[in-house]
């Protein structure tokens, strides 16, 4: 019998489509019910349907672990071997790292597909091309020791090629990495990139508009709103990376090709720098100082928000925009709501904070599926639900 992670690999080399392989697997279901009605699923080769929950595609399996250790060992000797023979770094170092993740790749992502050892190599590449292209713009623009505001603004004129080098470089090594090899994790490297290329564009252009004129110089007191309107550069970069990933999703419904796990990074960048400027607009956070004024507007719209965030991540079956965005709530947003009644029974914040979160993630955890369908059911209409990640359960 052929089984899953077979199927898998025929997907993404092509010769198979995610309907083919949903094909096969309803013809083997159908052939095993029909031998042995009575006969449990017991989980080996192909039996029964797609599970009501994600299908564990980060890991591929024991094998895939005991390879992903070896790897960071093997990387972990090169670069002390490296650092022996080049104590000041220098390009042979990372260009040599570089060419070997990639070499190795060769073998343990594009052969034998496995999934984790393959994650880790295209982390391994694209911190090593990272510092390749640091080190290149060290070798092409004088960077201070000390960098400070002052240090950045003497910067300004090297803006562009910091942005072509180091921003469009790593960029394209991804594109071209992912394009040989397919690893997911790459389309999250790509959306960090871009993210960044947008936060510089936006501060050259605030610096150009201060020395032009064009807008006056900031006092003291204003820097806190300043900094509040910044916060649409990552909203406006977490909403588009947020909507990409739902293209992604919708064109794969199954969850079957490797565009639906690209998807799912590009969820776990979208969540943080989504949630992080919503919250500060709906509690009235000061920027600088952190502090929020408790209130019951402030609780009602972060309730709001939590709510929101959860209905969005039940419709298009994505657990991953769902954590960081519970874990960012958790560890500030619900401190705020629970301290008050911390400070009358005398239990510590932190634990309050540990009992919520902990009780939603097993709830959510134990009944997704259920709960899909007896939220987002009932509230969608059919014509979208049909164009929806189906509801399993």
């Amino acid at each position: 019998m052929i089984d899953h992670s077979t199927l898998d690999q025929a997907v993404a080399k092509g010769i198979l489509d995610a309907g083919q392989r949903q094909a096969l697997i309803d013809l083997a279901t159908e052939s095993r019910a029909s031998a042995a009605p009575s006969a449990k699923p017991d989980g080996g080769p192909i039996s029964g349907g797609l599970s009501v929950d994600d299908q564990m595609r980060l890991v591929g399996g024991g094998n895939d672990i005991f390879v992903a250790v070896g790897i960071i060992l093997l990387f972990a000797g090169v670069q002390f071997a490296l650092a022996a023979m080049f104590p000041d770094g220098g390009l042979a170092a990372m260009i040599a790292i570089t060419v070997a993740s990639w070499l190795v790749a060769e073998v343990i992502t594009r052969q034998k597909r496995m999934r984790l050892s393959s994650t880790l190599l295209a982390l391994i590449f694209t911190v090593a091309v990272a510092l390749l292209l640091t080190n290149l713009l060290r070798d092409r623009i004088f960077i201070p020791g000390q960098i400070n505001a002052f240090s950045l603004l003497a910067l300004r004129s090297e803006a562009d090629q910091i942005a072509l080098i180091l921003g469009g470089g790593l960029i394209i090594a991804a594109a071209l990495y992912f394009a040989r090899f397919k690893v997911p994790v790459l389309a999250g490297v790509i959306a960090v990139a871009v993210t960044g290329l947008a936060f510089l564009g936006a501060i050259v252009f605030y610096h150009d508009q201060l020395v032009s004129g064009a807008v006056a110089a900031p006092r003291a007191d204003q820097l806190a709103d300043i900094l509040a309107d910044a916060l649409a550069i990552p909203l406006l970069c977490g909403l588009t990376i947020f909507i990409v990933a739902v293209i992604l999703d919708l064109r794969d419904r199954e969850r079957q090709t490797v565009w639906s796990d690209c998807a799912f990074w590009l969820h776990v960048v979208s969540a943080p720098l989504l949630v992080h400027p919503l919250f500060i607009l709906a509690t009235g956070q000061e920027v600088l100082s952190g502090q929020i004024e408790p209130g019951v507007g402030a609780a009602i719209l972060l309730g709001v928000m939590m709510a929101g965030f959860v209905l969005v991540a039940l419709a298009i079956d994505r657990r991953s925009l769902l954590a960081p965005t519970l874990a960012y709530f958790g560890s500030v947003g619900i401190y705020y709501l629970v301290n008050g009644a911390a400070n009358t029974t005398g239990i510590p914040p932190f634990a309050l904070i540990l009992i919520a979160i902990g009780a939603m993630v097993i709830l959510f955890g134990a009944g997704w599926q259920r709960i899909r369908r007896l939220i987002i059911r009932p509230l969608l209409p059919t014509s979208v639900l049909d164009r929806l990640p189906p509801i399993k359960a």
